[in-house]
């Protein structure tokens, strides 16, 4: 009979900047992408915001894998169902550790981004960690149930932007209206509600109208 081991060991990982940390910069954005992206690709989302004010961090999933059989084009991911609690606990102690390295100011606002299952990611990483966090953006991913009105009660003044496409192939209305009511339930303040006409995508746009909010 098989039994299931672990074991414990260093691991190294990758991630991605976009423009450079100065005096100038007023808002710094660590943003989540969802399964199948690479961050040093999905990055680009970000151009458009203004250099000058924006300094962007991409964490990457550590979970790399061929996305067709023609191997050729790599995704990721961050967890899976299999071993989820273990898995997310790795994934969390990286998110920790890239935080500590970049060692980033106090005088900025911090707004946390996540993309589908970067969602996921971003708000665990908030809730279980006390991350201090400006701004939350909660980009066409499901906001996970376990949370409650404690699990972002030490941020009193967070503000929360939720953006999804009205054609997402992977949204219901049943499951929107779901999500709406737990964000208001668990969130310090109603979060803003950003629609566009789209699919299971990333809308620059969205993101250019929440940096000018920030400013």
């Amino acid at each position: 009979m098989s039994h299931k081991k672990q074991v414990s060991y260093q691991s190294t990982n990758t991630y991605s900047i976009l423009n450079s940390l100065t005096e100038d910069t007023q808002n710094i954005w660590i943003a989540c992408h969802g399964i199948g992206y690479l961050s040093k690709f999905f990055i680009s989302y970000f151009e458009d915001l203004d250099p000058k004010l924006n300094y962007i961090i991409a964490p990457q999933a550590p979970s790399k894998y061929y996305q067709t059989k023609a191997y050729k084009y790599v995704g990721a991911s961050w967890l899976t169902k299999e071993n989820r609690e273990l898995e997310t606990e790795n994934v969390l102690n990286y998110l920790d550790a890239l935080l500590e390295m970049q060692e980033l100011p106090t005088d900025k606002k911090i707004i946390l981004f996540g993309f589908s299952q970067g969602v996921s990611v971003v708000t665990r990483w908030m809730a279980q960690r006390k991350i201090q966090c400006d701004h939350l953006v909660i980009h066409s991913g499901s906001i996970p149930y376990e949370f409650d009105s404690s699990s972002f009660a030490y941020l009193p003044d967070l503000k929360t932007s939720i953006i999804y496409g009205t054609q997402d192939e992977y949204l219901t209305e049943e499951r929107i209206q779901s999500q709406l009511e737990l964000a208001k339930t668990i969130f310090p303040n109603p979060p803003e509600i950003l629609k566009f006409k789209g699919k299971h995508v990333m809308h620059k746009a969205s993101l250019k109208k929440i940096s000018k909010q920030l400013a």
